[in-house]
């Protein structure tokens, strides 16, 4: 990947489109906002093909990043509690949780942070 620097940030140009990148949230997207983006959505995409691969029946998955910053550093993201969403799926709370060990083992983005960002998950079957 490449970046240009802009007036107020930088831009890449990838398969799908430009992405805008700025510490200020008024020109881009912030870079934790990328951050947790892609260890929510890399573990909701790894969570799908596990429940499919089971023969997990859904109908949606919804996931809720909350995220634990350090006020007094460099505001470096200390903690990501994702909380799972699953609709539509009829299984055993078992299953789901060790749907979810998987996911976390399987889940690029998960390991490649899990040294130094705690990652925890909940989930609910609605």
């Amino acid at each position: 990947m490449e970046f240009t620097m802009k007036e107020n940030g930088f831009e890449t140009t990838v398969e799908y489109g430009s992405l805008q990148i700025s510490g200020n949230a008024e020109y881009g997207f912030r870079p934790y906002q990328l951050l947790v983006s892609s260890i929510a959505v890399c573990s909701g995409g790894v969570l799908r093909k596990v429940l499919e691969k089971k023969r997990i029946p859904y109908e949606d998955i919804h996931v809720r990043a909350d995220i634990t910053r350090n006020p007094e550093g460099a505001q470096e993201i200390q903690a990501i509690h994702m909380h799972f969403t699953i609709s539509g799926c009829d299984t055993t709370e078992q299953k789901i949780e060790k749907s979810l060990e998987v996911t976390r083992k399987n889940c690029s983005m998960v390991q490649s942070v899990k040294d130094s960002i705690n990652i925890t998950e909940s989930f609910e079957l609605n």
